[in-house]
């Protein structure tokens, strides 16, 4: 069904992001009349670079998989998902006309790895579905007998019958993510709880400044917490050292289970060698030093580690690095493969919240219809995506809550405006 076009059957929608695309789509189709307000001068900019600009758009799991991956509020998602499953946006992409792939830990991608192609296909059927986008940043929202009533942006004024936030978090300003839903928010009388990095590099001290630029794959992961030696988080991948500490897949996942970082917490270590155990390990160093047998200790490593990794490696076995490797005792291999199993960098703090992936915190999801995504607070507005109090960890969930909200905001914004 389609109706006449006219401004104060409006919905409005926040933000040009993932959830605010879905929003106006799940909207548009719904039947209502759409405009999308974006302060860039073209939607689905930090979309464009998310999974190193590949696009991660969700993780091939059934629900309850997906949840047990929400580690804040994940029952709020229920009803979400259940509406618009990992498995429905795989065939909404496709649809569109993106075929998509899945890769490791069920993570999917678009075929052609660019994210581009997720941004264009959203924006097309944006278009398609004649919805409007009005390059604006919304500065207020007004709202009259506990209703919304309009959007304000510096002397202009949108009348709208539904407004949609979805400003995203405080996470990448630079793509427009400064925390104006937050505001916007508050000001109409919702809680925000407190606002932190997730998904973030980690600050860390040891080898990581001479390794800086290194890029391990395949490596073994954990995070120890020091005063009781336990592994508070297990994982393999990847990750790359820099000028400040750690970065990579699995540091981000792991900085999601580490809120409570400060210095002397908590430990990092790495297995260099994950696919070998201590008595493979040593076979593989005794193949390695009878091949180098006359050569310098320190220059016998090449064909085991990177080089950047081989002067701190040598300096952490306490071995001699001009020491003969035929003279290599038993008792120093053992402690070098004891090192290639478990190379210890201590943490100290994160990287700034903009260098974050995600924003942990937002609106409380207990001020938010679970099933509408309507405020509680005030009829007629609707929250979806980051700018809410829900974050998951890497790959792909963070992007489908962001899809599965949006979706469920737009339809039933337009059914309370029909």
């Amino acid at each position: 069904m389609s109706m006449t076009r006219q401004e104060n059957k409006t919905v409005a929608v926040i933000g040009g992001g993932a959830a605010g695309l879905f929003a106006a789509i799940f909207a548009a189709r719904a039947g209502a009349q759409v405009t999308v307000f974006e302060r860039n001068d073209r939607p689905g900019r930090k979309l464009r670079i998310t999974g190193k600009g590949r696009c991660n758009l969700t993780n091939a799991c059934d629900v309850n998989t997906f949840l047990a991956n929400v580690p804040r509020n994940p029952k709020f998602l229920y009803a979400a998902l259940n509406r618009l499953s990992p498995s429905d946006v795989m065939e909404f992409f496709e649809d569109l006309g993106v075929p998509l792939k899945e890769e490791r830990g069920r993570r999917v991608f678009p075929v052609s790895d660019r994210a581009t192609d997720i941004v264009d296909a959203l924006v097309g059927e944006c278009r398609h579905l004649g919805v409007r986008f009005e390059k604006a940043r919304i500065s207020a929202l007004s709202s009259e007998n506990g209703k919304i009533r309009s959007l304000v942006c510096g002397n202009r004024e949108y009348p709208c019958a539904a407004a949609i936030i979805c400003t995203g978090g405080a996470s990448y300003p630079l793509t427009g993510s400064e925390g104006d839903g937050y505001k916007l928010a508050r000001e109409l009388g919702h809680t925000v709880t407190d606002i932190r990095p997730s998904l973030v590099p980690i600050v860390a001290g040891g080898i990581c400044s001479e390794c800086q630029g290194l890029s391990l794959k395949n490596i073994g992961f954990k995070i120890i917490r020091n005063s009781d030696k336990a592994v508070v988080y297990e994982d393999f991948g990847e990750l790359m050292f820099a000028h400040f500490g750690l970065t990579g897949p699995t540091v981000l996942s792991a900085s999601a289970h580490i809120r409570d970082i400060e210095p002397q917490k908590y430990t990092a270590e790495i297995d260099l060698k994950p696919a070998l155990d201590a008595k493979t390990l040593d076979a593989r160093l005794v193949s390695d030093f009878s091949k180098y047998s006359n050569r310098d200790f320190a220059n016998s490593l090449s064909d085991l580690l990177p080089q950047k990794l081989i002067a701190p490696m040598v300096r952490l076995s306490g071995i001699d690095g001009t020491k003969k490797v035929h003279s290599v005792t038993k008792e120093e291999r053992a402690a070098l493969a004891e090192l290639l199993k478990h190379l210890t960098v201590p943490l100290m703090r994160f990287r700034p919240i903009d260098e974050a992936i995600i924003t942990s915190g937002g609106v409380s999801v207990r001020e938010i219809n679970p099933k509408t995504m309507e405020s509680k607070l005030v009829s007629g507005l609707y929250l979806a995506g980051e700018v809410l109090d829900i974050d998951a960890y890497t790959g792909g969930y963070n992007l489908q809550i962001a899809f599965s909200t949006g979706a469920v905001a737009g339809e039933n914004a337009a059914w309370a405006v029909d």
